[in-house]
């Protein structure tokens, strides 16, 4: 099970840009992953840019890549 993100409020720019890079790394088995889904085709840096720079919670951002 993955980690929970970083709170915007109790962490650093750093911190939530390697929670980004970890959760999201290409494991090159796209059958079983489903990473490129949920970004929709972006970079996870590009679509988690709110996120990294402490606009928007993660949860936020990925109800967005959901649509919800």
């Amino acid at each position: 099970m993955a980690k929970p993100a970083p709170d915007i409020s109790q962490s650093t720019r750093e911190e939530r840009l390697h929670y980004v890079k970890q959760r999201f790394r290409c494991i090159a088995n796209c059958e079983t992953c489903g990473n490129c889904a949920i970004l929709r085709g972006a970079d996870a840096e590009d679509a988690y840019a709110d996120y990294i720079e402490g606009r928007k919670s993660f949860v936020e951002v990925s109800m967005a890549l959901r649509g919800a």
